[in-house]
């Protein structure tokens, strides 16, 4: 396919000399049912070339993102990101987390478009690239459908076909952990998340990551499936959208990469045109987070400086 870039990598890549955190501004807006959503903002160093809004996965938060955020800041991006309802701090007790309240699914994907306003707001003369991992891949995967016109550029990590995902979940049986499952024997139940222990025993933990979604909120996120799947719904999206995908091959979000190609095959069949993809073979759900973690990075980074370069100045300005 035109404008089509593939790779399926080996490579093993160390994640290198640690990074240390890029000191971020810390701000709030009230969300339409009055919620305060926790957000940050890390400035990009040098030259700033545009803005990439993060929206993160399930049961976890923003600040486990602080290598990828190093990395973005360090080739003169600004970054976006939130704790979505339910998560982290925008979570108003411990016992909120995996509660996206009575907006639902619907509500965290209108939060994030309101960052999306704060950011375009905050830099009006630079293109802005969302980036969504996970659920929060599939957040943006809702938001391109009625705001493609406002993003340079849509990076999803770690997901998929909504559609088939919602499938395994109806079939399986009480307390199956569906995502585990092909790793068992395993030595923990996060074992899917990444070939890297340590990231693993992080978000084990983490007391602010959890395993899984209140029943309301699991079922208002998995209510989105059919309007990402209508053809008519992306028909909507506009055509020249470049949009990069990357994942493992062992992502059982991504039903090992099955998801992932329905996904570009549904999106070809409503005309997008500049899609890219980076398959990993071996690699699991956090790709970010994954041994070979350095050079996903530098692919992601790759991509950006693409969509950037072809951006004519004072677009976003308009």
């Amino acid at each position: 396919m035109a404008g089509e870039r593939a790779h399926l990598a080996a490579g093993r890549s160390g994640p290198g000399v640690r990074t240390e955190a890029v000191p971020s501004t810390a701000f709030s807006f009230s969300s339409s049912d009055g919620l305060p959503v926790t957000c940050h903002r890390w400035e990009g160093r040098g030259r700033v070339r545009g803005v990439v809004q993060i929206a993160h996965g399930m049961g976890e938060h923003i600040g486990r993102y602080h290598e990828a955020i190093a990395a973005l800041t360090g080739a003169g991006l600004t970054v976006y990101g939130s704790d979505h309802r339910g998560h982290g701090r925008t979570a108003p007790t411990p016992a909120h987390l995996g509660d996206f309240g009575e907006g639902g699914f619907e509500l965290l994907v209108a939060d994030m478009a309101r960052l999306s306003l704060i950011a375009r707001d905050e830099n009006p003369d630079l293109p802005l690239i969302l980036l969504g991992h996970s659920m929060g891949s599939f957040a943006a995967q809702c938001y391109v459908l009625d705001h493609s016109q406002e993003i340079a550029g849509l990076a999803l990590s770690g997901s998929g076909a909504l559609d088939g995902l919602a499938r395994l979940a109806h079939a399986a049986s009480p307390g199956t952990n569906i995502l585990n499952a092909p790793f068992e024997p395993a030595r923990t139940t996060c074992d899917w998340l990444s070939r890297d222990p340590a990231i693993v025993d992080a978000f084990i933990n983490d007391p602010l990551c959890f395993a899984e979604l209140q029943p309301a909120a699991f079922a208002s996120f998995l209510a989105a499936a059919p309007r990402l799947a209508d053809p008519v719904a992306l028909a909507r999206i506009r055509l020249d959208l470049p949009v990069y995908l990357f994942s493992g091959s062992e992502d059982p979000v991504g039903q090992r990469l099955a998801g992932v190609e329905l996904l570009m095959e549904r999106y070809r069949a409503a005309g997008l045109y500049n899609l890219c993809h980076d398959f990993y073979l071996g690699g699991r759900h956090e790709m970010l987070n994954e041994i070979n973690r350095d050079q996903v990075q530098a692919r992601l980074l790759d991509w950006i400086s693409s969509v950037l370069e072809t951006q004519k100045p004072g677009l976003w300005s308009l």
